[in-house]
């Protein structure tokens, strides 16, 4: 992830959290953020990085930095790990709702059948190889193969 396009997003990230918190209307009105460091003339922040990746030119860099840092976006930064654990019950909920109603009929499928399911148990968001074994008393070694 420690590219020049994420670090950017990165940037536009943090400067507009606030915005995005609701603590602030626009990302050039806020207070709580360092956007004002890479505009007007910078206080306490290195600038020249982020700056010259916009533009080697410092008043083209601004003015571009500027309208990157408007634009609307659905950026997700650290958003993305942060790791949402699906509770066993509703694995097994999900289980029933895909015909199995117990664990022990799902070790006595047969192989073909066991894995569909299995692979629609790995696809579920917050669901780890580990909790599957836990709640299907299948290996993990299995579960790692359903394809």
């Amino acid at each position: 992830m420690e590219t020049i396009p994420y670090f950017i997003t990165v940037l536009r990230y943090i400067h507009q959290n606030p915005v995005k918190a609701g603590l602030a209307t626009h990302v050039l009105d806020c207070r709580w953020t360092s956007v004002h460091e890479y505009i007007t003339k910078p206080r306490f922040i290195d600038i020249d990085f982020g700056l010259e990746l916009f533009s080697p030119n410092r008043p083209i860099a601004i003015q571009l930095f500027t309208e990157y840092m408007q634009q609307s976006n659905d950026d997700k930064c650290l958003d993305d790990y942060i790791n949402v654990r699906l509770p066993d019950n509703e694995i097994r909920s999900y289980l029933v709702a895909l015909g199995v109603p117990n664990s022990s009929l799902l070790q006595q499928m047969e192989r073909n059948e066991r894995n569909e399911i299995l692979v629609k148990l790995k696809t579920l968001q917050g669901v780890s190889h580990r909790q599957i074994a836990r709640v299907t008393g299948i290996s993990k070694s299995v579960i790692t193969r359903a394809h």
